[in-house]
């Protein structure tokens, strides 16, 4: 299902950095907040920034909340207000609800209460930041889940020159290269030909540990 249509609770860095990249992708974006300075900020950005209670049902049927493709919960440190706009989201009727959690504990009562996805931004980025600390040649680091990651690695001078089929970490790693960034554009799903060349970017999907060898065994 596409989503078009977002309406992001709390304006704090993390929900108005979400919704300014929306908006750079060609989203429309209902934006909602109690501080005025903060909706006043976003107003010229946001397709809409309004200042409401968003743990008040009638303003956020006011407001047509149930209208909207996917709902982001993005308050800060106000747990009883994050919760309680959650629920509303849900009870409304909006297809797909996303909430930041602060803790784990808040995360769990979200994941109760029926959220679509939990997100734990401070979290999530410390433990990007540590794998790259770690592993010089990799540039960002998603986990899919417990078990599977998608990894950016820089090509190693050791791999300059060979092809995706000498490389070949499907058979001797168990993760595949899923595509390359190169300086005159992304091959997507690139083929056994493909040739790589240092510090180009490989996309490369794996379980964990699949990834770890990988990187071990080519120093990337």
């Amino acid at each position: 299902m596409k989503m078009n249509q977002f309406v992001i609770i709390g304006l704090g860095r993390f929900g108005s950095s979400i919704g300014r990249e929306l908006i750079q992708l060609g989203y429309e974006v209902l934006g909602v907040d109690s501080d005025e300075d903060t909706v006043q900020e976003l107003s010229s950005v946001l397709t809409h920034a309004v200042v409401a209670d968003a743990t008040d049902e009638e303003v956020l049927r006011s407001l047509g909340a149930r209208n909207f493709d996917c709902g982001v919960v993005a308050i800060g440190d106000d747990i009883q207000a994050s919760i309680l706009a959650t629920i509303l989201l849900k009870e409304l009727g909006v297809k797909k609800v996303v909430a930041k959690a602060v803790s784990e504990l808040h995360g769990r009562v979200l994941e109760r209460i029926g959220v679509d996805r939990v997100i734990y931004p401070e979290r999530d980025m410390g433990i990007r930041v540590a794998h790259q600390l770690v592993s010089p040649n990799l540039l960002d680091y998603i986990e899919l889940s417990k078990k599977y990651t998608i990894a950016e690695l820089a090509v190693p001078k050791c791999l300059t020159g060979k092809s995706l089929s000498e490389v070949n970490p499907r058979a001797k790693f168990g993760c595949s290269i899923v595509a390359i960034n190169k300086p005159n554009g992304i091959i997507i799903a690139p083929n056994a030909e493909d040739v790589l060349v240092e510090n180009d970017v490989m996309v490369v999907i794996g379980t964990n540990e699949s990834i770890e060898e990988f990187q071990e065994a080519t120093g990337s």
